[in-house]
């Protein structure tokens, strides 16, 4: 049966029916003599006054609500559902999970719902504050919940973790989520826009078919090596030497052999030509959105990694200053200080692994540049590189584009690379 409470339609629950009907419901009694059980009605005076207001009876007796069945003001109309401070939604494929708070943090429900169900629950609750893990399709559930007036903070599931009680579950989850999005000091993800979305999904669709042409010519260069071939180290260097070895029968390939690795150079190169469709379709994105365009003018970066830092962090505004996003990054030392005595370990590579390996890349590949120049980026270089590994070289310096990336894009200003004063 649907009953509007409170403005909100919900399904009441047919034992509470039941047990609303049992106050009118004549009772039997019946003697220990044997005689014939007489229907007598049930005193008010002992039924009905003993009865809490709002709270279902049976017999005499007020029977609690199932748990997981509590409605919006059964006997209240309204009650619960005016008083909803913070919502917790454990995402899922088909089921979410749902759990809201009043204001001194005490549980005033708990739902399990279809996915498809969320957006028609919250669209009749009061604006509130809704909390949600960072994960596939957060983001656009997000936009939807901020368009019916509630505020939606979305945070790390890393951060949420230390917040669940006992066991986990799904219950548990969206508890913990509403807990944690009440702290002061929580970090929250800021949501993407549509176009952050559509070039993340282009970067994660070239990185799949990236693996994939490594994947297959790790395996060209097994086969080969399993014969008695050795081609140097590199993509172009393999794909240079492939045709000659398949056209010279000295090598003792087997015709079966040569076939199959006719068929994986054809599949190669059509990976090669898929991933260059994608460079061409984000340097177009390049050229049209500002931010990247002032990204590419810093060394070391260029159309890859400029689309990416857009796609990931927009202008940088979720970072107060430029060592958050190093940190975020992961591109810092790993810290476990004690006692008052620091100690720091190797760069902690936590936070976003794709844009980290694109920036460790780029700076493996303008370091020598840089060297060579009369700059103050050139003589911090040469200084570090005499009294440090190379690899820590390239990993300050992927920290330092990190960081000029992050006032590039906060301050919306250009990279400007200084020259040393001549005497």
């Amino acid at each position: 049966m649907l009953r509007g409470l409170g403005g909100l339609s919900e399904v009441v629950d047919d034992d509470l029916i039941e047990a609303a009907e049992a106050v009118t419901k004549p009772v039997l009694l019946s003697e220990p003599t044997g005689r014939r059980s007489m229907p007598c009605m049930p005193r008010r005076s002992s039924v009905a006054a003993r009865a809490r207001p709002g709270r279902p009876t049976s017999y005499g007796m007020a029977r609690p609500l199932r748990r997981g069945r509590m409605l919006f003001g059964i006997g209240q109309p309204g009650r619960n559902a005016m008083s909803i401070n913070t919502l917790g939604i454990d995402l899922g494929k088909t089921v979410c999970h749902m759990v809201a708070l009043d204001e001194g943090g005490q549980i005033l429900f708990r739902r399990k719902l279809r996915r498809d169900q969320v957006l028609r629950m919250t669209a009749n609750l009061p604006a509130c504050r809704i909390g949600l893990e960072a994960c596939c399709g957060a983001h656009h559930l997000g936009h939807r919940l901020n368009a019916q007036g509630h505020d939606v903070r979305l945070m790390p599931p890393e951060y949420v973790r230390p917040y669940v009680k006992s066991n986990k579950n799904d219950d548990r989850d969206a508890e913990a989520i509403a807990e944690a999005v009440g702290r002061p000091t929580m970090r929250f993800v800021p949501l993407k826009e549509e176009v952050q979305l559509d070039l993340q999904a282009i970067h994660r669709a070239r990185e799949r078919l990236v693996r994939d042409r490594t994947a297959l010519i790790n395996q060209v260069r097994g086969f080969l090596f399993e014969r008695g071939i050795t081609v140097p180290q590199g993509r172009l260097s393999l794909g240079w030497r492939l045709p000659e070895i398949l056209r010279d029968d000295t090598l003792g390939i087997s015709p079966r052999i040569r076939l199959l690795l006719s068929d994986i150079r054809a599949e190669w190169q059509e990976l090669d030509r898929r991933i260059d469709a994608f460079d061409r379709e984000l340097a177009e994105c390049a050229r049209r959105n500002d931010k990247a365009c002032r990204l590419i003018e810093i060394p070391g970066i260029g159309v890859t990694i400029a689309t990416a830092l857009v796609a990931a962090i927009d202008n940088g505004a979720a970072f107060s200053r430029a060592r958050d996003l190093s940190a975020w990054l992961g591109l810092v030392p790993k810290q476990h200080t004690t006692g008052g005595r620091p100690r720091l370990g190797g760069i902690s590579k936590r936070g976003n692994v794709y844009l980290r390996r694109l920036l460790i890349h780029g700076a493996r590949s303008v370091l020598p540049h840089l060297a060579e120049q009369s700059s103050p980026v050139g003589c911090w270089l040469r200084g570090l590189l005499s009294r440090a590994h190379r690899n820590v070289a390239i990993v300050a310096l992927a920290n330092k584009m990190a960081r000029i990336a992050w006032v590039v894009l906060r301050t919306g200003t250009h990279y400007e690379a200084q020259a040393l004063p001549t005497a």
